[in-house]
């Protein structure tokens, strides 16, 4: 484990039109972490993970990216972390190979064409590699999207609910997907409301409730009851609580 955080979260608060979604929100974690937060939809997890992205500005608090203050002009601190979310950041009118090539771009990124060629044959993209991105599934589409948050090999990936709109083959798929990425050499952080996701996934998990972290614990041995327990325990009950993917043994 690294000496030094990978990401550390502060004192976070955010706030739209005086509604509070993040409160006094803290956080490390270090390099090589596999963390998630489950919650229900509307507990801030989107939120959060757009901060942590450096796509809005916190109310109060702080945010720190390998030791940078994330900021919306923070190039370094942006640079440093790859996003995945229920939004694809794709253009319809591009075709996957051009997507991955505009992002590239963007990103500076070296020997591009033949990143782009890993990417497409990794996520098993390259029959789609001159189909427009708006005609491809939801679940091809989010294949496209973790190739492009990958692309860049970015020490730090946030998968802000990266199995919203699949079907349940298209959840189970999900950890096969990201195994292809090689998360063992990144640092992790996942949101979702499926908690057998966040079990598989994860190596520490922690319930987000009202934007703020009230639970938390390591994954070893913890089973998906005590989980559901946990989670039951913390938040007002649910709609809805998806357990599609096959949580890990304990």
């Amino acid at each position: 484990m690294s000496a030094k955080p990978a990401i550390r979260v502060q004192g976070l608060h955010k706030s739209f039109g005086g509604r509070p979604v993040i409160r006094d929100l803290s956080l490390t974690l270090w390099a090589g972490d596999i963390a998630a937060i489950v919650g229900h939809n509307g507990s801030g997890k989107t939120t959060l993970m757009r901060l942590l992205a450096g796509l809005m500005r916190p109310t109060a608090g702080a945010i720190w990216i390998h030791d940078v203050q994330q900021r919306p002009d923070a190039v370094a601190a942006r640079r440093a972390v790859g996003i995945v979310s229920h939004s694809t950041f794709l253009y319809p009118n591009l075709t996957a190979a051009e997507n991955l090539r505009f992002y590239g771009r963007l990103y500076e990124v070296d020997k591009l064409e033949e990143r782009i060629e890993i990417m497409l044959e990794q996520f098993g993209l390259a029959g789609y590699r001159d189909a427009l991105a708006g005609t491809l599934s939801r679940g091809t589409q989010q294949r496209l999207s973790l190739a492009r948050a990958f692309l860049p090999n970015p020490p730090i990936v946030l998968l802000d609910e990266p199995d919203s709109g699949l079907d349940p083959n298209g959840v189970d798929m999900l950890p096969g997907l990201l195994a292809l990425a090689d998360l063992s050499e990144r640092t992790v952080l996942l949101t979702t409301h499926n908690l057998g996701l966040g079990l598989a996934l994860a190596k520490r998990i922690a319930i987000l409730a009202r934007g703020r972290l009230v639970w938390e614990r390591e994954t070893t041995g913890l089973t998906a009851a005590e989980l559901r327990e946990a989670y039951d325990a913390h938040l007002p009950k649910p709609r809805s609580v998806h357990l599609g993917v096959r949580a890990r043994k304990a």
